[in-house]
């Protein structure tokens, strides 16, 4: 019986290519038969201690018997969790043809299947149209939610994506797609309309990584940034070669809004992976191994890299729209170590201008307009920009409450940045992110 479970759990761990496994396995069958044909050897007249001698064995042929079946049971059990976990996280993920639920697709010629889609526009008919198929030449994204109080910002940035031959997709807040019309690029984006959704909503349902796979960078931008310094061919340049993941173009220091120091242009570089603060509750030195010191880009402009951006894809929440907390965890999609993989590209910088667009007036702030502000936000009842602050503040501590959650139900998931954990979780909840 020992025997025949012995080859049996052996085929299995080979097919399963465990070589620790194997090894033991093998070792136990062998003592099997080593017992088994010392046994016919010996003479019939020593059966006594035959008897002591197969007793002696009983014990540790015992505890590896044991042995084998947990870790048999444990890797049975975890490849089933695995399964579990890949079919809940991934139901829409890219496969390889042959992987292809077959099951699903039986009724359909293997050859004809299309896992895939993109976002660029094709034209309903065309002269050359058979030379044309399949054939794609933009492979970069700029994806923007827009307002049109911002119609002039706007049209600055995607003039200079479209000069890189960038595809452009615009997530339209307020609904007003006629207004754009007018601008000859127009007609070559895509647009879509919900009306008072935010970025993140629009990403997580429009952005799915199959749908931009195609796409080796992904840049996910606010609609309030100024690009006079900033040009998107040698950001690229700049971003390969020293093979970020996850990046952002520098803040003018003369900004409206900073929130983050790293995020601050360094004017005698090219580009940084960590900052240096002394000052202030927030100590960052050269033993700083999280964000905000290192490892750590803002949500106002993140550029993914695909895999990075597969990655973030699942880390953004369906039902928190406001994304606040996810910047602290993005380092965690930087494809291996964050403080390499992750940085603030200086000599390609950008301007925040800190436009208030969802519940706000949409214009430039100013201290008057900030007096008026507050003025009628004492005389009304109601104030969205209020009211979107504290939606933004309660969804920052659900996220990070999901956080410790899955982090303490996945029995197999390791930290893979264990250092300083503790001096990082007390940072981050001084930290708020203050993006909208």
């Amino acid at each position: 019986m020992l025997g025949l479970f012995c080859y049996y759990a052996l085929w299995t761990m080979v097919f399963q290519q465990h070589k620790l496994i194997q090894y033991l396995l093998i070792k136990l069958c062998l003592s099997t038969r080593t017992v088994n044909s010392t046994d016919k050897r010996r003479n019939a007249s020593s059966d006594v201690g035959n008897l002591r001698f197969k007793m002696r064995q009983l014990p540790f042929m015992g505890v590896v018997f044991t042995v084998m079946l947990y870790i048999v049971y444990r890797t049975t059990n975890y490849q089933y969790y695995e399964t579990e976990m890949e079919t809940k996280l991934h139901p829409f993920e890219t496969v390889e043809d042959n992987e292809l639920p077959s099951w699903k697709l039986r009724d359909l010629p293997h050859g004809i299947m299309q896992p895939l889609s993109d976002l660029e526009l094709k034209p309903q008919w065309s002269k050359n149209s058979r030379s044309k198929v399949n054939v794609t030449t933009n492979k970069n994204l700029l994806a923007m939610p827009v307002g049109f109080k911002q119609k002039e910002h706007v049209d600055s940035v995607v003039r200079k994506f479209r000069a890189a031959n960038f595809t452009i997709i615009l997530f339209h807040y307020d609904g007003k797609v006629d207004g754009w019309r007018d601008l000859d690029w127009c007609g070559k984006a895509t647009h879509i309309v919900a009306h008072n959704q935010t970025k993140w909503w629009f990403a997580k349902r429009f952005l799915h990584p199959d749908i931009v796979s195609i796409y080796d960078y992904i840049f996910l931008w606010d609609e309030d940034l100024g690009v006079k310094h900033f040009n998107p061919r040698r950001y690229l340049e700049i971003v390969k070669s020293e093979g970020l993941e996850i990046s952002q173009p520098a803040l003018d220091p003369n900004s409206t809004e900073i929130h983050h120091r790293i995020t601050i242009r360094a004017r005698m570089k090219k580009f940084h992976r960590r900052v240096y603060e002394r000052r202030g509750k927030m100590k960052c030195s050269n033993t700083s191994e999280g964000p905000p010191c290192s490892g750590f880009v803002e949500g106002m402009a993140p550029v993914f890299s695909r895999a990075a951006w597969f990655c973030a894809w699942h880390l953004i929440q369906n039902d928190l729209v406001h994304g606040w907390g996810m910047d602290m965890k993005l380092g965690y999609c930087a494809q291996g170590d964050r403080t390499k993989n992750v940085g603030v590209i200086d000599s390609e910088y950008i301007v925040h201008k800190g436009i208030q667009t969802l519940g706000g007036t949409g214009e430039l702030p100013s201290s008057k307009s900030k007096k008026r502000r507050s003025a009628s936000s004492r005389a009304s009842i109601f104030d969205p920009r209020a009211e979107i602050r504290r939606q933004s503040t309660w969804e920052l501590k659900v996220f990070k409450e999901r956080w410790n959650q899955a982090v303490e139900q996945d029995k197999y998931w390791d930290d893979p940045f264990p250092r300083q954990l503790r001096r990082r979780n007390k940072q981050e909840s001084k930290v708020f992110d203050l993006h909208d």
